[in-house]
């Protein structure tokens, strides 16, 4: 007698990303409570399970959903604000004095609205934040299905979000008290840099992770600038500074990296902290290029980030993966150096893995929670398919994602967004424009 699931999941392709990287052709996943309970082939998954809800089949791939694994989802509605500047110009002349002005509850929570719901459409099921205004944002993230580690921000200096160490701190301890052990809502530290945390704050920081087990997102060498105003203020490079001071360790994920010498990066594989690689962010500032190569043959776990769409200016996984591939292609002079399977585990397995989320998500595996993907391959710049790891990072586009499930449940269908009133968030990002243009110098 075929057992009864909430969910059959059926492809062409069935692209596990686990350890042995199993491609399943003609394959199928059984989903019951949230988690996948059986993968196989389309046969032998027909025989041994039933459920009323059987979706894909034909011309589908069904693939993990992409983990993006450093964001500031509320900067949506900055997107195209300040364009064609260097990093420390773009924060200090317009983003720092846009977000004094605008940025409320009611804000961030419009905002997270549409930033999840361009991320849906990209195939993303889980993101990892740090912002302002932790609650609204995780409100708007469990309204919309996702899942996200929701970083509160620290800094040395008042912002809207709080005034002085102690107000940070309370923030950070009123999300864990909030949502530690919630289904889709993961707290997380975020002192934000080097050069906006003192040392006092850093070690604050890291010890609340440490003792609630949680991450600690932070972003790290991202330019030379930021590399030199820290070795003239500690005499140390940016990563032996946090190395001397006991913040290296598993749970860290540090954005960017870009300038990390051969030194560093051993340090960072020492320590187990992982990287989340944001390269088209790091072009359009011209913030330089991460020696990503080097740091995964030393062991780092590197995974896939957009950053913010303010800075990038979009939140797709996908065209993180192709320019992650391409660019690194081109500077290293070797087509081999960084191929389609290990930018597609940076997109997903390995983001999971730098989470702290491995053996929850990630992967298509049973046991694991059904977070999956399903691509319509039945496309023009699709046809014909003789690798389909070569497909998803070179052909795909987000328009090809046709159906998100997060935590086992449907999300979106068919390219409809089950969960978010479309018009009603476009709408929304409607009205804060305008707001913005009355209150923010825009070149």
């Amino acid at each position: 007698m075929p057992q009864r699931v909430d969910l059959i999941v059926c492809g062409d392709y069935v692209v596990t990303m686990n350890q042995d990287l199993d491609l399943i052709k003609n394959g199928a996943l059984a989903v019951k409570d949230k988690r996948i309970v059986a993968i196989g082939t389309q046969n032998d998954i027909s025989k041994r399970f039933i459920s009323n809800t059987v979706i894909g089949g034909n011309n589908f791939v069904v693939l993990p959903g992409f983990i993006n694994t450093h964001t500031h989802a509320a900067m949506v509605f900055f997107r195209g604000l300040a364009d064609d500047l260097p990093l420390k110009q773009w924060l200090e002349d317009y983003m720092w004095p846009a977000e004094n002005a605008l940025l409320s509850e009611d804000f961030v929570y419009d905002a997270v609205q549409l930033a999840c719901l361009e991320m849906i459409k990209g195939g993303t099921t889980t993101f990892c934040d740090m912002y302002f205004f932790g609650k609204s944002a995780s409100k708007a993230t469990i309204n919309a299905g996702m899942r996200a580690v929701m970083g509160v921000g620290i800094l040395d200096f008042p912002t809207v979000s709080a005034k002085t160490q102690e107000e940070y701190i309370l923030n950070v301890k009123s999300m864990i008290d909030t949502y530690k052990g919630h289904e889709l809502i993961t707290p997380c530290v975020a002192p934000h840099a080097l050069y906006t945390c003192s040392e006092n704050t850093l070690k604050i920081a890291k010890s609340i992770a440490d003792n609630h087990n949680i991450p600690i997102h932070i972003h790290l060498s991202e330019t030379e600038w930021e590399v030199n105003e820290v070795l003239s203020k500690h005499g140390k490079r940016p990563v032996k500074y946090l190395e001397d001071i006991g913040f290296l360790d598993s749970n860290v994920i540090a954005a960017h990296c870009v300038w990390l010498n051969s030194d560093e990066i051993q340090s960072m594989a020492k320590h187990k902290a992982s990287v989340s690689h944001c390269i088209e962010s790091n072009l359009k500032l011209s913030s330089g290029i991460a020696p990503i190569p080097e740091m995964i043959n030393a062991g780092v776990k590197v995974s896939l980030g957009t950053d913010g769409a303010a800075s990038n200016n979009d939140l797709s996984m996908i065209g993180e993966m192709s320019t992650t591939a391409k660019v690194h292609k081109a500077i290293s002079k070797d087509p081999t150096i960084l191929d389609s399977k290990t930018v597609l585990l940076m997109a997903t397995r390995w983001g999971a893995e730098a989470l702290g989320m491995g053996d929850r998500l990630g992967s298509l595996q049973e046991g694991k929670f059904a977070d999956i993907i399903l691509i319509d391959i039945r496309k023009p710049h699709l046809s014909p398919i003789y690798n389909i790891y070569s497909h998803i990072v070179y052909s795909l586009n987000s328009a090809d994602v046709d159906t998100v499930i997060i935590n086992g449940k449907i999300i979106m269908e068919n390219r409809s967004v089950i969960t978010i009133d479309e018009d009603e968030t476009l709408n929304n990002a409607a009205m804060w424009s305008d707001k913005i243009k009355q209150k923010v110098k825009i070149d």
